[in-house]
């Protein structure tokens, strides 16, 4: 490690008020950011400690914006969202998915505020905020999940923006599935698969792209007929997709619609 300057605010505008420059950081589970930190691929002069803002932390179930959600808390850690009674009786898919990021260490530590923040394209929780249709709200503004994710770890977040919570709608029914690389647990092609209120029909997928999509041509399929089959019909293109010694574009393709049809079949579909 290097020396830096270590700030543990105990308000949201505490810690807001201390990102002077780009060269401060926030800190949440510090999964993704301390392991950077020891391998000098970043060295801010400065990190906040977000842990000590317990208004940062819990699960709720509000009526906003004009629906019914699941609101988590950005400090609120993956396996309390995994654990929650609340979640799993209104929400199980999302507890579903807390319950399969990294292995019991990971899930103690890291948050789900760090994890959409940071935005790895093999996270599992930007599938949730697009399959969906979360809002993420920060210390500035409202943001839809549609709207969030915009490159390899590039976010709509500007500098010094915090995420306070992630409102998730309650869909009439929803699934994850996820086809995880053994040893990191990360996604390589990871679905989700909603049936929202009314009909509609939104399918989030990570760790096949640069960033979290949606999947229109699923969600058209499906939308038509929502079965295991109509997903394993569709073809998606394996342009644009990610390539790594772990899977080709190709086979990425192949997974999308293999792990759409397993979280179909898992909503009953």
């Amino acid at each position: 490690m290097y020396a830096f300057a270590y700030h543990r605010p105990s308000t949201v505008d505490e810690a807001v008020s201390l990102m002077t420059s780009d060269d401060i950081q926030y800190l949440a589970g510090g999964q993704t950011l301390i392991p950077t930190l020891k391998q000098r691929l970043a060295m801010p002069d400065a990190l906040v400690d977000l842990g000590g803002i317990e208004t940062l932390k819990g699960i709720r179930r509000d009526h906003v914006d004009g629906g019914d959600h699941i609101v988590v808390g950005a400090g609120t850690p993956h396996a309390d969202v995994a654990s929650s009674d609340l979640v799993r009786d209104v929400l199980p898919a999302l507890a579903d998915l807390a319950s399969q990021i990294g292995d019991a260490q990971v899930r103690n530590r890291g948050t789900i505020g760090g994890s959409v923040a940071n935005a790895d394209p093999a996270a599992d929780y930007p599938a949730a905020v697009i399959g969906l249709g979360a809002t993420v709200r920060t210390s500035k503004r409202a943001i839809a999940g549609d709207d969030y994710f915009q490159d390899l770890f590039t976010t709509a977040l500007e500098p010094g923006e915090l995420i306070i919570e992630i409102a998730f709608p309650i869909p009439e029914v929803a699934a994850y599935a996820k086809f995880a690389q053994p040893a990191s647990g990360y996604a390589v092609a990871g679905v989700m698969v909603a049936r929202m209120p009314g009909g509609a029909i939104r399918v989030g997928v990570t760790g096949a792209a640069p960033y979290a999509l949606r999947a229109t041509a699923l969600e058209v399929a499906l939308a038509a007929d929502f079965s295991p089959a109509a997903a394993k019909a569709v073809t998606i293109p394996a342009d644009g997709l990610n390539s790594d010694l772990h899977a080709t574009p190709e086979y990425r393709a192949a997974l999308v619609t293999a792990m759409a049809a397993r979280a179909v079949a898992a909503c009953g579909g």
